[in-house]
């Protein structure tokens, strides 16, 4: 017990204290964090601003691009149709020259038969064979179009990537934000998880198996493989002359023999032709059963990948050039001497049905100027490098099918949504990327080398291990 007079003083310094301690720091610090939140608010205004107006803008640029697409289609369409016409009023005029002829030829024969002598009637006899034919039926130019009755998830894979992170939680390091990505056609799998202010975690989800839809051994080698909108693929041996049409369960349609062997094949997006060059510099297209010439280019190519604005993009040592389908030069990423190129020694080309981006096998060969470690390059519509995969898989895939053997990327391909595809030989497996490079997860791992990989319309994996062995794989790609 004590009088409060005894202890008024004591509590009038903690009083003291306590002003001086709030007016010098706490009150500093009150304003500091509204000042930073009237920052913060003006911020958030921009960002979100700034957000609605890239998504306008890339919503009017896929507009613009799905306008360019149909006109360029439109305009194939009509190309094709003044064609056929062309075609078919030669047939016409063709077939009534033979009616006039038969029509002359029989009262020839009448007269003949009425008034001719013996030799007459010989010599009337033997023209009956030999003076007209009847004329061949053209074959006409074919194209088709399937629309796209669910084209959502394609709209939203075109538009972008939304990533929230964090919003409504509480934070004393204010880490909340939301951000975007052009996406380039990529889907993602990743998930994004919070904890009572912590900084968000990325973690990669576990997707569903891969299913063997079906399985053979092929009756000829393969180095190539592109399956045809009607369950078929046309396939070639790098080191044979001659190409070969299979159906699903591998049984041998067409064999096309050409006079040199030939090196890679490549089906049009447009046309549904197939294209293929081989070692004398020739570019050909397989039309109506035979391969005609198109061009020729100056070095020899290593592989092709015709595109849908129908150009001819060719993969020769030290650069890789886009031509028209006539042969007439487009871009090129032929650099001078003293600079090192952007690809080296292409291996295997293909384009991206969403984006249009076009990835680039490159062994890197070291007689090319290259450091012997392949990879593959990604490169936009100007065939301007956007990024190199180098075969790395994060830590966090758990896996108990990664490999250890250097990365050796065989054949590429992307699939319907604008996923890449990439066969890796070293390692007897085939490796699923987004487009913008992002790791997704192993398709597949196979005891046999991967040497070939290729997608149908159903964005069914038709892999070819061992040279022989063919796998038809269902896979998920989101």
């Amino acid at each position: 017990m004590c009088e409060l007079r005894e202890i008024t003083p004591q509590k009038k310094q903690d009083i003291k204290n306590f002003i001086d301690r709030t007016e010098q720091n706490d009150q500093v610090q009150i304003g500091k964090y509204i000042t930073s939140t009237v920052t913060l608010l003006n911020d958030n205004d921009s960002l979100f601003d700034k957000l609605s107006h890239q998504l306008r803008m890339q919503t009017n640029k896929l507009k613009q691009d799905l306008d360019m697409l149909t006109a360029e289609t439109l305009s194939l369409y009509q190309k094709m149709k003044e064609d056929n016409s062309k075609l078919i009023q030669k047939y016409t005029q063709d077939l009534e020259m033979y009616d006039k002829q038969l029509k002359q030829q029989i009262q020839e024969c009448k007269t003949a038969l009425q008034q001719g002598s013996d030799l007459n009637i010989y010599d009337t006899r033997c023209e009956i064979d030999s003076q007209i034919h009847f004329p061949d039926k053209p074959a006409l130019g074919n194209v088709s179009f399937t629309p796209n009755k669910n084209p959502q998830g394609h709209l939203k894979l075109a538009l972008g990537k939304v990533i929230i992170s964090g919003q409504g939680q509480t934070s004393t390091d204010q880490d909340r934000s939301v951000s975007t990505s052009d996406g380039q056609g990529q889907s993602s799998t990743h998930q994004q998880s919070g904890d009572k202010g912590k900084k968000t975690v990325t973690r990669y989800k576990l997707q569903s198996q891969t299913k063997v839809v079906e399985q053979w051994r092929s009756p000829c080698n393969i180095s190539s493989i592109c399956p045809t909108s009607d369950d078929q693929a046309w396939t070639n041996d790098y080191y044979s002359n001659t190409l070969t049409l299979l159906n699903r369960k591998g049984t041998v349609i067409q064999n096309i023999t050409h006079k040199a062997w030939i090196i890679d094949i490549s089906l049009s997006p447009t046309t549904n032709r197939l294209w293929v060059c081989d070692p004398e510099n020739n570019i050909l297209e397989l039309v109506s059963g035979q391969l005609t010439h198109r061009f020729r280019t100056k070095e020899k190519p290593w592989c092709l990948c015709v595109t849908a604005s129908n150009h001819v993009i060719v993969g020769m040592p030290n650069h890789i050039s886009k031509f028209t389908t006539q042969g007439q030069m487009v871009l090129t990423t032929m650099v001078a001497r003293t600079r090192k190129p952007l690809v080296c020694t292409p291996w295997g080309i293909t384009e991206c049905p969403v984006t249009h981006n076009v990835a680039v096998i490159d062994f890197s060969g070291k007689d090319d100027g290259g450091d012997g470690n392949q990879h593959v390059v990604v490169m936009n519509i100007n065939i301007q490098k956007l990024f190199v995969y180098r075969g790395d898989i994060p830590s966090t895939y758990k896996t108990p099918q990664t490999g250890g053997e250097p990365f050796n990327p065989c054949s590429v391909v992307y699939d319907s949504v604008g996923n890449l595809i990439i066969g890796d030989n070293n390692n007897n497996r085939v490796l699923l990327l987004s487009g913008g490079g992002e790791f997704l997860r192993i398709i597949h791992t196979d005891t046999n080398w991967t040497l070939a990989v290729g997608v149908d319309r159903k964005d069914v994996l038709w892999a070819v291990f061992g040279g022989r062995n063919v796998k038809l794989l269902h896979y998920s790609s989101m």
